[in-house]
C-alpha cells in the first residue's frame, strides 16, 4: 500500500523520520520515496541509528536505506544547485549514491540563482512585515512560471539552446524588477566605474545578494541534465504499479497555498492534493498519513495563537533554529482547533504518526487548546473557505492574531489526538531514529479518511 505523509502543523512535526521509518523499518519494503510539492526549502531532519545526520531537502528522507530511489515529480520545484550540495553532505555521510537513485520529472520547475536572489530582495524589502520566507527562491519559482510560458523546467536541461533563452528572459526580468546597483557606483565584479552589463555580477537593490551569468547556469543546469536520469510521467506510473512508493510532503497544511494563513504561507500545495493526482494518473490509491507533534510550533512570523515564550525557551529544537529569511522557531501547545481545521481543508486522513511524545512524557505543564476566544465567543472550529480566495484567508489571519486559547491539560496525548482528530495514532515516536518508533498495526486498520 503506497503512503501519502503530510504535517497537519506549520511543518517541522517530523515527516522525514516518519518517511526514514517506513524505508528502514516499516511494514513493507518500499521501493522509492516521492516528493509531491515544494523544493529545496525543506528541512526534514533524520538521525540514524549510527548518529549521522541530514537534513533532507531534495531527496528523500529514505535515502539512508540503500536501494531506496527518490523521484523528484512535476510538482517539485527543482534546484540544481543545492540538490548538488545536498548530495555533497550525504556522500560525506558514506551514501554515495544518492544521485544515481534520483531522478526528475522533467515538467519540473527548475529554481535558479535568480529566483533565489528576487526572493531575498523582495523580502528584504518587507522589512519588518517580513512573510517568513525561507529565503530559498521557491515561491519566486512558482510566481514566475505562473505569468511566464517559458519558465526554465527540468527537461531544458537536455535543450542546450532552449534552456539558455529561458535563462536569459528569466535574468532580464530579474535586472528589471530588482534593478542592479553597488553602494559606491562601481562595478562589484570589476571595482571599474562603468555601466553594469546584463552578466556582471551584481547586487539587487535590497539585497546582499549576487547572481552569476547565464553561461555560468547553463554550464551547471546542463551538468545537472547530464549527471541526474530526467523521465516523463510514465517513470512514476511505473513505480507505483511494481512497488511500493511513500510520498513525502513539505512543510505543514497550516502553510498550504490557498488555505493556510495568508500571507504566511508557501507557494505549495500542501496537503495530499498533488499526492492523490499522481496516484490517480497511475489508477492507484494510497492511504493519507497525517503527522503532528505532541505539542505545537512555528517557524517563522504568522498567527500562532497557542504559542508559550515560556515553552520556546524551555524546549529549543537541535535542528530547528532561528533564521535570517525565515525568522525565530516558536513553540506552544497542542491546538484542536488548528488540527480541525488543516483535517477539514485536507480531508481528513486514514491515521496518524504523533512525534515528541518522549516531551510529552517528561513534562506535566504541557496543555491542550480545545477552542479559542475570538470575536467575543467561544470558537471551536474554523471555517474553510474556497480555494484561492485570499482575501477571504487574509481576513482570518487577522481574526486570529486576536484569538486566545482556552486550555485544559493535555492528559495523555495519544488519546487526545485520537479523539480530536477521528483517526488512529498509527505510528508513536519517542526520539530522532527509526528505533525510537513504535508501530502500532491494528490501530491503523482504517478504511477511509474522516474529519471530525
Amino acid at each position: 500500500m503506497h503512503v501519502i505523509v503530510a504535517d497537519l502543523g506549520f511543518g517541522d512535526a517530523g515527516k522525514g523520520t516518519v518517511v526514514d521509518w517506513f524505508c528502514s523499518r516499516g511494514p513493507e519494503p518500499v521501493d522509492a520515496v516521492v516528493r509531491f510539492n515544494g523544493g529545496a526549502q525543506a528541512a526534514h531532519n533524520v538521525v540514524a541509528p549510527d548518529g549521522r545526520h541530514h537534513t533532507f531537502a531534495q531527496f528523500g528522507s529514505g535515502t539512508f536505506t540503500p536501494g531506496v530511489a527518490t523521484h523528484l515529480s512535476r510538482f517539485m520545484l527543482v534546484d540544481p544547485l543545492a540538490l548538488a550540495a545536498e548530495a555533497d553532505h550525504l556522500r560525506a555521510l558514506n551514501v554515495r549514491d544518492a544521485l544515481a537513485r534520483l531522478t526528475v520529472d522533467r515538467d519540473a520547475l527548475l529554481t535558479t540563482p535568480y529566483h533565489r536572489a528576487a526572493n531575498r530582495a523582495r523580502e528584504a524589502a518587507r522589512g519588518t512585515a517580513r512573510h517568513g520566507s525561507c529565503g530559498m527562491g521557491v515561491g519566486e519559482t512558482a510566481a514566475y512560471a505562473l505569468t511566464h510560458d517559458d519558465a526554465p523546467r527540468a527537461g531544458d536541461c537536455h535543450s542546450p539552446a532552449r534552456l539558455r533563452r529561458r535563462l536569459t528572459a528569466l535574468r532580464d526580468w530579474y535586472l528589471e524588477t530588482f534593478p542592479p546597483h553597488a553602494a559606491d557606483g562601481r562595478s562589484p565584479s570589476t571595482g571599474e566605474g562603468r555601466a553594469p552589463s546584463a552578466d556582471d555580477r551584481w547586487m539587487p537593490s535590497g539585497s546582499e545578494e549576487r547572481v552569476p551569468s547565464v553561461e555560468e547556469c547553463l554550464e551547471v543546469f546542463l551538468a545537472f541534465g547530464e549527471r541526474v536520469r530526467i523521465v516523463g510521467g510514465e517513470h512514476l506510473r511505473g513505480l507505483l504499479r511494481t512497488g511500493t512508493v511513500i510520498f513525502e510532503g513539505a512543510q505543514g497544511v497550516l502553510l498550504d497555498e490557498w488555505h493556510g494563513f495568508h500571507p504566511y504561507t508557501t507557494w505549495s500545495t500542501t496537503t495530499f492534493a498533488n499526492a492523490e493526482t499522481l496516484l490517480a494518473e497511475a489508477g492507484a490509491t494510497g492511504t493519507r498519513l497525517g503527522v503532528l507533534r505532541a505539542y505545537a510550533t512555528r517557524h517563522g512570523p504568522g498567527p500562532f495563537v497557542t504559542e508559550d515564550p515560556a515553552l520556546t525557551a524551555d524546549l529549543p529544537d537541535r535542528h530547528n533554529g532561528p533564521g535570517r529569511w525565515q525568522g525565530a522557531f516558536r513553540v506552544g501547545h497542542l491546538d484542536a482547533v488548528t488540527l480541525r481545521y488543516a483535517l477539514d481543508v485536507a480531508g481528513g486522513v486514514n491515521e496518524l504518526a504523533l512525534t515528541h511524545l518522549d516531551v510529552a512524557r517528561e513534562r506535566d505543564d504541557l496543555l491542550l487548546c480545545r477552542s479559542y476566544e475570538l470575536d467575543r465567543r467561544r470558537v471551536e472550529r474554523l471555517p474553510v473557505g474556497p480555494s484561492g480566495d485570499l482575501d477571504r484567508q487574509a481576513a482570518l489571519t487577522r481574526r486570529l492574531l486576536a484569538a486566545r486559547p482556552v486550555y485544559e491539560p493535555l492528559g495523555d496525548a495519544v488519546t487526545a489526538v485520537e479523539e480530536i482528530a477521528g483517526a488512529p495514532v498509527r505510528l508513536r515516536s519517542s526520539g530522532p531514529t527509526a528505533a525510537d518508533k513504535l508501530y502500532d498495526q491494528v490501530r491503523g486498520r482504517v478504511s477511509s479518511p474522516r474529519s471530525m
